[in-house]
């Protein structure tokens, strides 16, 4: 293959998340070149409606050119990159996409399956002399190829978009040598390849990182400074800490590679009737695949074409249960359907995940066509966002690194006093360079990035030891801000096993008493509902599949039988006239009730899987003798009830409902329907869902108790109690969730719901929403204290209101969300679009669930907490073994703790700099400084101990209203650093005075500098008093209530800080030997003088205590009081001050209507 660098540059866009099929918009700028004239980026002729309609607006995967020579471009997070074009000569023959593909296309053109309002395909002219030259270029391992009609860079996936599923039906037969040749020039090989960079590559990275900079610089200042055994020892410890960073960064992209690296066998079915075996790395999108029975890795996303699979997709979800996968529709009206990996989630097999078992009804195979390869699959998207992953945002960093800059100032000031200083003193010029650039090292640590992470270490040490796992340290100082929570219910407020309750059935169109156990139903409809509508399958002979199912056919005691590949067909099926995917064979004769005998099988033709945007599932069945067919399904009532003839519906069907789910019952609906033109297997096949799934029989309810976990009410009402706000976000019925979130806490027993009804425009009149207390809809019980309510409300929704808001009542949603607790009847992209309007509002939002369905959730919240066995899922940053919400308020206390622990050891190592600046500004000013090991014993012996060993004190057992401070450039903190500086100067000062004020005082030789002037009394009293400076500070700063446990639970930081102490009151008092010698000490008889000292750094320490205490409590209040209030940069803040100023809203029972402001507010 022969690559030419082309002469200009492209741009790069984000990924998309996995499964699906749009990016999100981009912005680029390039000065490609894109058809060999002049280097200026050109727009070409005129575009076509279509194009222009694409370049107009956000076309997901798609840039445009602008004139501009800064070839630059943005990713997904706004940071912006460059990236060279290359091209590659392909050859010439039939390159179309798909078997739809217009035949004037075919030459020097690529199809894509973008349909424009003229039914053409749209296309990427390859070069304006027919020659089949393809332009792209590679970001964040994504390839982007020009479209000549677009006048822009296209994702490669993008090419894919639009096939229907008839399309891909067709690709059944294979591709050609030749088009596969030339798609995999266009698409790459189908490989995620992790660069591991090798260590002198990563050695020179590291090196040139402006931590290591600054270390290289300071050791040689340090070095002709005379400072040999500083330096020396700063080298060695740099040094093993650089290789051990460079160890521990390849092993983790050695890791990662591992993981994202595939290369299995596949076999390939050919144009030409052949079949292939081939590397995986070879597939590319329209590869006709044939999968093995025995399960396989899956090397791409891919349509299943034929057969059933089951698969585990816990690698991309984190959901142990295994997922059946059902052929691609194909006939009728589903085959002119636009194929999306979302919508279509149940018939594509995703890249990573694990086929357990493939079963295979027509002809003798498994068969998948490829749709998406490499970077472009689900897996390739989930290791992109771990290469790439999105930047944390905290005001804490930000204020971080303004706080360094400030500290740098100041070293600057030091700097000119020095210098002034030691120019009047007649201090060389060379030694004066020296001694200024000395300073600047002195007050900026280079130690303190790192210093910061210790609370997250041992946070994230003490979360993995209670069985939660983080794969991202930084946002654990995230958890200490939270202020709202979203909830799942099924599986995390809930248990996840549901209980079946029994059955209500129908009796001439009346419901009948409900039936506690269903294998008492009389033979009929209802029964065969129960028994057959699943999606159950064998594993190696034990039933698998939803939790739901498995109980549902459990309380009927049929048992499903399936035929193995290797024994034919199963027996007894001749009775049945056709082939069939499963059969429930009744319970044993004495296993049944005396007055219900159930003899005959039922036969499985086809399911229809379930969708969570259609909200219900199907199966075609036959019963032996019986030419037609029967279709039962079974899903949300209204969902259901909608599908069914009015005459069959009980006119108490919604009282019945609201009876049951008020009560905080699940309850399914379930209706049938003979199909007399559905005779045989093939027969099945051919139907559409939509036409099987009409004008329906009701048959009634099945009735679910979804018992509630122990743990959960507790924890919600410590939440509540923290001033952490619980919100419920569900695809369960309203009246169940509304249930669950009083039995929950989340909703008081005086507390006021109320429910927020929006419909969509009609042809007569605007959008609308209605506020409507849940009293009034008979939808819950009234409290006994006759509607006594205390004046706290939560509004209700479901998905459908909460679209309608979206579209046409952007000013008012705001509100809603802010009052808003309760959303049933969520799809997962609603559940995802949720947490970001929370996020809008400006709370920093955690998302707490267990199942695929919340796998956009839990990624797109600032904490997302999975509840998953896997010992750690990468479908969010936590994950908790135990499958309960104890883990939150764990979760929240430890990221307060680590948020309070950064903040101290921050603070810390700025009062540490700034003690160690005065005392060397104090001795720069009688020309003299600290010696060597003095130094090595201050940075070393001390501070880094402390700075290590501090933030191993653990988190409060209480959860607590007040929250950490999130801001460093604030009154408390800037507070607290400046009245804690100017202590330490006034007690140096104070030091130096008293003794050069004692009678036996000698003054230094001032003639000659550090360290020929060493040892002597001002070094030795200011080495003294700082000591004891440092290890005051780490007291003060290890703050323990509300937020942390006292300091003497902290064992080892506290014995480290009695022997520093005793240490420094032994060098103080008695300096002898080996250690006098090596820190140049001067000896000091006066005892008396000695015992001040002491008595001088006590009341240093009572002085810096009591003064962080009354900073805690409030000392610098009254600075607040003096300036103007302002109002808060929380949105959600100020809208909660607006709304707690008008008791009357919402409008009860009153529609509001949507104005043109609103609608276009979201346009």
């Amino acid at each position: 293959m022969m690559v030419m660098r082309g002469e200009g540059w492209g741009v790069g866009a984000g990924t998309t998340n996995p499964g699906s099929s749009h990016a999100p918009p981009f912005r680029c700028r390039c000065s490609a070149r894109p058809r060999g004239g002049s280097g200026r980026p050109t727009r070409g002729p005129a575009m076509s409606s279509d194009s222009s309609r694409l370049l107009g607006g956000p076309r997901p995967g798609y840039g445009t050119l602008q004139r501009n020579t800064e070839p630059s471009c943005m990713d997904r997070f706004g940071q912006r990159f460059t990236a060279r074009v290359q091209t590659e000569m392909l050859g010439e023959g039939s390159l179309e996409h798909h078997p739809g593909a217009r035949l004037e296309d075919r030459k020097s053109s690529i199809a894509v399956g973008v349909a424009d309002e003229e039914e053409s395909r749209d296309t990427i002219r390859l070069h304006q002399e027919e020659r089949n030259v393809l332009r792209y270029y590679l970001f964040e391992g994504l390839r982007y190829v020009w479209m000549e009609r677009q006048q822009a860079y296209c994702r490669v996936s993008a090419l894919d978009e639009g096939w229907t599923c008839a399309e891909l039906h067709l690709c059944r037969a294979g591709l050609g040598q030749q088009d596969h040749s030339s798609r995999r020039k266009i698409y790459g090989p189908n490989l995620i390849e992790v660069p591991v960079k090798s260590y002198a590559k990563l050695l020179v990275e590291e090196v040139l990182n402006p931590f290591y900079i600054f270390q290289v610089l300071s050791i040689v200042l340090w070095v002709c400074d005379a400072y040999y055994y500083y330096a020396a020892c700063i080298f060695l410890i740099s040094t093993i800490s650089l290789g051990l960073s460079l160890y521990e960064t390849r092993k983790q992209s050695t890791t990662l590679r591992n993981m994202a690296r595939m290369s299995i066998s596949i076999r390939v079915h050919r144009a030409d009737g052949e079949e292939a075996m081939v590397s995986s790395a070879e597939l590319v999108p329209g590869d006709c695949i044939s999968l093995p029975l025995d399960g396989v890795l899956v090397p791409c996303d891919a349509a299943l074409l034929t057969g059933e699979c089951m698969v585990n997709e816990s690698m991309l979800t984190g959901e142990s249960v295994p997922v059946l996968k059902t052929p691609l529709p194909n006939g009728g009206g589903a085959a002119g359907t636009i194929y999306s990996p979302k919508e279509h989630q149940r018939h594509t097999l995703f890249c990573g995940t694990h086929i357990i078992q493939a079963r295979s009804y027509v002809g003798q195979e498994v068969l998948a066509v490829v749709t998406r390869t490499g970077f472009c699959t689900a897996k390739g998207d989930l290791i992109s966002s771990i290469l790439y992953p999105k930047p944390v945002t905290f005001k804490f960093y930000k204020d971080a690194v303004k706080f360094v800059l400030f500290l740098a100032v100041l070293a600057f000031i030091g700097t000119l006093y020095s210098m002034l200083i030691m120019v009047k003193n007649q201090v060389p010029v060379g030694q004066i360079i020296i001694r200024a650039l000395d300073l600047i090292t002195v007050i900026v640590p280079p130690a303190l990035p790192a210093a910061m992470t210790v609370g997250s270490i041992y946070a994230q040490n003490r979360l993995k030891k209670r069985g939660i796992f983080c794969i991202s340290p930084p946002r654990i100082n995230l958890c200490g801000k939270i202020r709202l929570v979203c909830f799942d219910k099924t599986g995390t407020l809930t248990e996840e096993g549901l209980d079946v309750w029994g059955v209500i059935s129908l009796e001439d169109g009346r419901f009948m008493p409900i039936i506690h156990e269903p294998r008492r139903l009389p033979s009929g409809p209802m029964l065969h509902a129960l028994a057959t509508c699943h999606s159950i399958t064998l594993l190696q002979g034990q039933p698998v599949g939803d939790p739901v199912d498995l109980k549902m056919v459990e309380s009927t005691g049929w048992r499903l039988e399936m035929a193995e590949e290797d024994e034919g067909e199963l027996p007894g099926l001749q009775c049945f006239g056709t082939k069939v995917l499963a059969m429930m064979n009744p319970p044993p004769e004495e296993e049944q009730p005396p007055d219900r005998k159930h003899r005959s099988p039922v036969a499985i033709l086809r399911r229809f899987p379930f969708s969570s945007s259609l909200q219900r599932m199907s199966v075609l069945t036959k019963h032996p003798g019986d030419d037609a067919c029967w279709l039962y399904i079974k899903g949300a009532p209204e969902v259901v009830a909608s599908l069914c003839s009015t005459e069959t519906v009980p006119a108490d069907f919604s009282q019945v409902l609201r009876h049951y789910t008020a009560d905080g019952f699940r309850v399914l609906a379930l209706a049938c329907r003979p199909l007399s033109a559905v005779r045989s297997f093939e027969d099945a096949l051919q139907l559409t869902r939509d036409a099987a799934e009409s004008s329906l029989t009701f048959l009634g309810f099945l009735v679910m108790k979804n018992v509630l976990k122990l743990e959960s009410a507790p924890v919600i009402t410590l939440l509540r109690n923290a001033g952490v706000r619980p919100v419920m976000v569900t695809g369960d019925n309203m009246l169940t969730a509304v249930n669950v979130a009083r039995s929950c806490c989340m909703v008081g027993p005086n507390e006021r719901v109320v429910f927020v009804t929006a419909s969509p425009p009609g042809r007569d009149q605007p959008a609308s929403v209605k506020f409507i207390p849940a009293e009034l809809s008979q939808g819950e019980k009234q409290p006994e204290d006759a509607q006594q309510w205390d004046g706290r409300l939560h509004l209700a929704m479901n998905g459908k209101s909460f679209a309608v808001l979206q579209e046409h009542f952007a000013d008012l949603l705001p509100k809603i969300l802010v009052r808003a607790t309760v959303f049933a009847r969520m799809s997962p992209e609603q559940k995802t679009q949720l947490v970001c309007s929370l996020q809008e509002l400006d709370y920093c939002v955690g998302m707490c669930g267990d199942g695929a369905n919340d796998c956009g959730a839990l990624k797109a919240a600032d904490v997302g907490i999975s509840l998953s066995e896997a010992e750690a899922s990468v479908a969010s940053p936590f994950t908790s073994c135990r499958a309960n919400i104890e883990c939150v308020p764990t979760v929240i206390r430890e990221g307060r703790c680590s948020l309070v622990t950064s903040f101290g050891v921050f603070k810390y190592m700025a009062l540490y700099s700034l003690v160690q600046f005065v005392s060397v500004l104090l001795l720069y000013t009688i020309n003299t400084n600290l010696s060597d090991f003095q130094f090595l014993f201050f940075d070393l012996i001390i501070t880094t101990t402390v700075a290590v060993l501090m933030g191993r004190t653990g988190p409060a057992r209480e959860l607590g209203v007040r929250r950490p401070q999130g801001a460093l450039i604030s009154v408390p903190v800037l507070g607290s650093l400046l009245l804690q500086t100017a202590l330490l100067i006034t007690v140096q000062v104070l030091s130096y005075f008293i003794t050069v004020s004692q009678s036996w005082y000698v003054p230094l030789n001032s003639t000659v500098t550090a360290p020929q002037n060493l040892p002597n009394y001002e070094n030795t009293v200011l080495f003294c008093i700082s000591g004891f400076q440092y290890l005051i500070l780490a007291v003060a700063m290890s703050k323990g209530y509300p937020f942390r446990e006292p300091l003497y639970t902290n064992v080892l930081f506290l014995v480290v800080l009695m022997l520093l102490f005793g240490l420094l009151i032994w060098l103080t008092l008695y300096p002898l030997g080996f250690p006098k010698t090596l820190l140049k000490l001067q000896g000091i008889d006066d005892l008396n003088f000695k015992l001040l000292l002491l008595g001088i750094a006590t009341l240093n320490f009572f002085a810096a205590f009591v003064l962080e205490t009354a900073l805690d409590y409030g000392l610098l209040g009254c600075l607040r009081k003096l300036r103007r209030k302002k109002a808060s940069s929380k949105l959600f803040k100020r809208l909660e001050k607006d709304l707690s100023q008008q008791p009357s809203w919402p409008p009860l029972n009153e529609p509001l209507f949507a104005t043109p402001r609103m609608s276009i507010a979201v346009r």
